[in-house]
């Protein structure tokens, strides 16, 4: 098997990381693109069923899995050694697709009437076959990051929403439908799942397995669900400001709402490219070197994201109008607010890499269920009363706690007494 790869410094370090960000830059490029494919096709209608068919069957093979996708990169750092391990994160892909696709099935009626009733039944029932091949996706591109191989971890994101757009168009001589959508998705994974793993079959990761642990794997799924717990709260307080104001304030303001989050969720992007290239690093060197590292980059993470927020808001007074029209002026105001609050992601991005390499995913999930709480108590006090503004005002202030609650666990769980430990933070 190749040896994890180990950035040795910091022009490597800043290397990997500019190429995670790109990565993830392409992937909402390319995936843009493959919607506006979907619109010229199909209008509003294909768009949103294409929406569904790329969120649920996702969501739903990622909790069969039990959180498998954040837990297999921190096994394959932490004990590369352990030959039961990747027989064992094998295992239980293949029950976790498998458990995830019968479980969309026994829900079809029910996912039929509430998100899928312009379609046909079959398709729904069809669509159990998305919740497999996503399972391999995801935690194809979470053994490729787990294993080192973190180049390998960006074409696949980047491949994830890329193979859509060759495969839709030659499908549309079959329908113009949402059964040439499904179909399109379900081919695109199975091909970027096989290039995943003929590229982990050539680093070796399939020689040298021993017999599969059913301890091991119980401990792999408690890791994954206590931080897949943080993930689907994280997409909670991502999204519940939206649903919020939709019953509040109406579709009008919802519309000028939904264009300032989104803009200012490239925010986000360097805090969760932080995670995902230092989370195996941490995991790896052990507790006091991931301490001392996450102590001496607190301050370019939080410089990196001020940056980058200051042309983020100059341009967006110029942006949005352009190109969304003169009705979303009122998306500048909360476009700024929600950058204000997204300083600190810089700084939330490093913390939870490290609760996640030092094995405490749990306290992530505790720091932002206390931002969910934040943006209920905020939407429902300020949404009414200011609209768009409000909801851009709690959650920006839930951001900021978020960030505060994972300052105080990396306090609980570093401790003092780490600063004979500064050196390696060079690295």
């Amino acid at each position: 098997m190749s040896t994890i790869f180990a950035p040795t410094g910091r022009r490597g370090l800043r290397q990997i990381f500019a190429g995670n960000v790109a990565a993830r830059l392409a992937a909402l490029v390319a995936l843009a693109l493959a919607t506006v494919m979907v619109g010229r096709v199909g209008g509003p209608d294909l768009v949103g069923g294409f929406t569904l068919l790329r969120v649920l069957p996702g969501l739903a093979g990622v909790l069969a899995v039990a959180g498998l996708p954040g837990a297999a990169p921190y096994f394959l750092s932490s004990r590369p050694s352990d030959r039961r391990l990747r027989s064992t994160l094998a295992v239980l892909t293949v029950l976790g697709a498998g458990l995830g696709a019968l479980g969309w099935l026994a829900l079809a009626p029910l996912l039929h009437r509430v998100f899928f009733s312009d379609w046909s039944p079959l398709l729904t029932v069809a669509a159990a076959s998305a919740v497999f091949t996503q399972v391999f996706v995801a935690v194809g591109k979470a053994l490729l990051q787990g294993d080192g191989d973190l180049p390998g971890a960006n074409y696949a994101i980047v491949a994830e929403e890329a193979a859509y757009l060759p495969v839709y168009p030659l499908l549309l001589v079959a329908g113009r439908g949402m059964g040439s959508v499904l179909t399109a998705l379900v081919a695109a994974d199975v091909l970027v799942a096989a290039g995943i793993g003929c590229r982990l079959w050539r680093r070796g990761f399939f020689g040298g397995w021993a017999r599969p642990d059913m301890r091991l794997a119980a401990e792999i799924a408690g890791y994954g669900t206590r931080g897949q717990v943080g993930g689907l709260l994280s997409l909670v307080n991502l999204r519940l400001d939206v649903a919020i104001l939709g019953a509040i304030a109406g579709p009008g303001v919802l519309g000028v709402y939904a264009v300032a989050s989104k803009y200012a969720e490239l925010l986000r992007l360097p805090g969760l490219a932080v995670t995902y290239v230092l989370y195996p690093v941490f995991s790896r060197k052990g507790r006091d070197v991931a301490a001392a590292r996450t102590r001496a980059l607190m301050l370019p993470a939080l410089g990196l994201n001020a940056l980058a927020a200051v042309p983020l808001a100059v341009v967006a007074g110029m942006v949005l109008p352009w190109l969304y029209g003169s009705a979303f002026d009122d998306a500048v105001r909360p476009a700024w607010i929600l950058l204000a609050g997204l300083v600190g992601e810089g700084v939330a991005g490093l913390v939870s890499a490290y609760l996640y390499g030092v094995g405490k995913p749990g306290l992530n999930s505790l720091a932002v269920g206390a931002g969910v709480i934040v943006t209920v108590i905020g939407d429902v006090l300020l949404i009414r009363p200011l609209g768009a503004v409000g909801a851009a005002i709690a959650s920006a202030v839930a951001y900021l706690t978020t960030t505060a609650a994972l300052l105080v666990c990396f306090r609980l769980v570093s401790g003092r007494g780490h600063e004979a430990n500064d050196e390696p933070a060079t690295a």
